[in-house]
């Protein structure tokens, strides 16, 4: 046994990482941050990191050996893909847009608040929980969402959530639950919401616990006049329900250059929303094939038109992220 007068002079005492103490195995602990070697009654700190025991020679070794995960300085994106009318592409954009996200390695997740549950049938998922034990018995998402992507994280929807829609109603602040349960996601990048083609309870839920809202509309006369309900449900969130959701962007589906009613389509949406209408997403076989194969457009076709324009949509989403990180720094200044 050795004796110091101060802690210094230990830490000068102490052996290199790479020394040798005899030929025998040496016994003596080794310091989690500088890796030497030290009699374990001049241990500074025993900590546990990782679920791993560490011990530390100095208060400075346990400062730099302790590393603690980054704090998260802002909130997911919350973006909701919704549209009154049904045939609009939604599903295909939401599964398309997350798993793109998650590509350009972003943390996602992907909800479906449909109770057809398209989102789990075109990926081929079924998890053993779903939304509705999230909503109705309060489970955290953590543990209903299904890892099955790198980066992407899905929260499957089925029949079940019918009978969420009777809970709701009988809820007090109706219209916030789903804000109150999701509140778990802050380890996301992006959650990104397929809606149901209708206006409920459910659909009121995930426009208020989104930010930004994605409109898909099919190039033809019909969904044009959808788009105007789709303006009232959003008008109505903002100023009734207190909600400050916005539109994104409108999104062309079903887009073919050749045919009239598409052109004029497109030139319609953007003498009403301007530069808010995306590039469309133009007709293409791969997109329906996709969702039998259980696969992503990315997967699938990568070389595809599909892909190229929902490549087109991810680099939208990331472009205003990024813009919105420059507004926020110069506010900030």
């Amino acid at each position: 046994m050795s004796y110091f007068c101060s802690q210094k002079c230990h830490e000068i005492s102490l052996d290199s990482p790479d020394a040798a103490s005899g030929d025998g195995a040496d016994s003596r602990p080794v310091c989690g941050a500088c890796g030497k070697r030290f009699e374990l009654a001049f241990v500074y700190q025993v900590a546990s990191v990782g679920g791993e025991r560490r011990y530390f020679c100095s208060e400075a070794c346990r400062g730099n050996g302790i590393a603690l995960p980054a704090r998260r300085t802002t909130d997911p994106r919350r973006i909701a893909v919704f549209n009154h009318k049904g045939g609009t592409g939604k599903t295909t954009t939401a599964v398309n847009l997350a798993a793109g996200l998650a590509e350009r390695d972003k943390k996602v997740l992907l909800v479906d608040t449909d109770a057809q549950g398209n989102v789990g049938v075109s990926l081929g998922v079924r998890g053993e929980r779903s939304l509705y034990h999230v909503i109705v018995l309060g489970i955290p998402p953590d543990d209903c969402a299904v890892p099955i992507r790198p980066s992407l994280d899905v929260l499957t929807s089925n029949e079940t959530l019918a009978a969420a829609e009777i809970y709701l109603a009988s809820r007090p602040a109706r219209d916030r639950v789903l804000r109150d349960r999701l509140v778990g996601t802050e380890s996301y990048d992006y959650v990104v919401l397929d809606c149901s083609p209708s206006l409920n309870l459910l659909n009121q839920n995930a426009l208020v616990f989104s930010d930004a809202v994605l409109v898909p509309v099919s190039c033809d006369y019909l969904s044009l006049v959808g788009v105007k309900q789709v303006l009232r449900t959003i008008k109505n969130v903002n100023e009734l329900l207190k909600h400050p959701v916005r539109i994104f962007g409108v999104l062309p589906t079903f887009y073919d250059v050749r045919n009239r009613i598409c052109r004029d389509s497109v030139d319609a949406l953007t003498q009403h929303f301007g530069d808010r209408v995306l590039a469309p997403v133009r007709v293409n076989t791969r997109l329906k094939e996709a969702p039998m194969e259980k696969k992503t457009i990315f997967e699938y076709a990568p070389d595809s038109n599909g892909a190229q324009d929902y490549l087109a949509l991810v680099d939208a989403v990331l472009a205003s992220e990024g813009a919105a990180h420059q507004e926020a720094a110069k506010g900030a200044a």
